[in-house]
């Protein structure tokens, strides 16, 4: 999508160049520069990220960052001979430059989708329609590439999330508990060390037992190989296929359509495929279980590492509390990072529900304790 130009049908521009003086225009032509660095940015940003991708996911990135140059143009055309030394612009675009030559493409990309979503071209007056729509249509394109990357990773990165999260709470719980009961530094130091390794030990068996299972589940729900060879054999008045597509949940007139289309042609792929759910969104029972059992480990050892380092007492219980607090904060953040969320609402999510969880351990080992002792 072109941008039209200040003055033209679909521009919103003031003509301020002619009109302002002085301070409005200097104010001016600072915002301008600006705007004319953060385009920069994003367009290298987009260039960057096709520099590691091929096919269509390259051209897609391509035709973004075409259009994010277009809008310097525009910018370009309003600074006339103002325009000056390239500026450094926003630290938002400029970091995800960064980002996008170096780190995941599933970050990234959900990164620069809530970059797009924050464009400020829609009150901006001196933006075209045409600049607005475009940011606009880059977000949803975006999204779209975000959503194809994050069905890859989702098996693993839950498993890994999830992990994270429970070695963090539950070992702190455990040492808070053990700790709040009257136990010495050695037996808090044994029990946390206990914890990670039963819990990612456990984890680990768990998460492969799960995956697998789902695994055979959705296995047992692709249609059989036999299909595609019986077809030929089907009597075409009656076209029992149709059944088969009504059965998979599909209305009865556009199962008859799409059988009757089926039994004209001559399909080479089992034709049913399509209407089961990919085993690659559910990941590898080994995957999974590698990556949990390592974030469990992970998480896990935070609360620990006081102790190791040879703190003892209340000295090392509020370091382990200040460490799994902002590592917990770390894991929710980068969940709103990838899932398009805002990242300090899920920080402060993940946070308040491993405060609770660790708190409400203490009191439990304080009343234990007292009660025992």
């Amino acid at each position: 999508m072109s941008s039209a130009s200040p003055g033209r049908p679909g521009s919103r521009g003031t003509d301020l160049p002619g009109a302002a003086d002085g301070a409005e225009r200097s104010a001016a032509v600072r915002r301008w520069r600006r705007r004319l660095a953060d385009e920069h940015a994003e367009a290298a940003i987009y260039r960057g990220l096709a520099g590691r991708r091929a096919g269509e996911e390259r051209e897609i990135l391509l035709g973004i960052a075409e259009a994010e140059e277009r809008h310097v143009a525009h910018w370009e055309r309003l600074l006339g001979d103002d325009v000056g030394r390239p500026g450094r612009g926003s630290l938002r675009p400029r970091l995800l430059a960064v980002l996008a030559r170096h780190f995941g493409w599933v970050f990234v990309l959900a990164l620069a989708q809530r970059s797009e979503s924050r464009s400020p071209y829609e009150a901006d007056a001196d933006a075209t329609r045409a600049m607005a729509a475009d940011e606009r249509i880059h977000e949803e394109v975006v999204r779209g590439l975000a959503a194809a990357g994050r069905s890859r990773v989702s098996g693993t990165f839950r498993a890994a999330v999830f992990g994270a999260n429970d070695g963090l709470v539950s070992n702190l719980a455990l040492v808070l508990g053990v700790s709040a009961g009257g136990a010495t530094t050695r037996i808090v130091l044994l029990t946390g060390l206990a914890g990670l390794l039963a819990g990612a030990l456990s984890m680990g068996a768990g998460e492969y037992i799960s995956v697998r299972s789902q695994r055979e589940l959705l296995a047992a729900s692709h249609p059989g190989p036999s299909t595609v060879p019986a077809l030929p054999y089907l009597d075409v008045n009656a076209n029992e296929l149709a059944l088969v597509y009504r059965a998979r949940g599909m209305p009865a007139e556009e199962a008859q359509r799409r059988a009757d289309a089926l039994l004209r042609s001559s399909p080479a792929e089992n034709p049913l495929d399509d209407m089961t759910e990919s085993l690659e969104i559910v990941g590898t029972g080994l995957g999974a279980a590698l990556s949990s059992c390592t974030f469990f480990a992970c998480g896990a050892a935070v609360p620990v590492l006081p102790f190791l380092l040879g703190l003892q007492g209340r000295a090392a219980l509020v370091l382990a509390t200040g460490l799994v607090g902002l590592a917990l904060m770390l894991t929710g953040a980068v969940v709103g990072v990838l899932s398009g969320g805002p990242p300090l609402l899920r920080a402060a999510r993940q946070l308040g529900v491993g405060t609770c969880a660790a708190a409400i351990t203490y009191v439990l080992g304080l009343i234990f304790g007292a009660t025992l002792g």
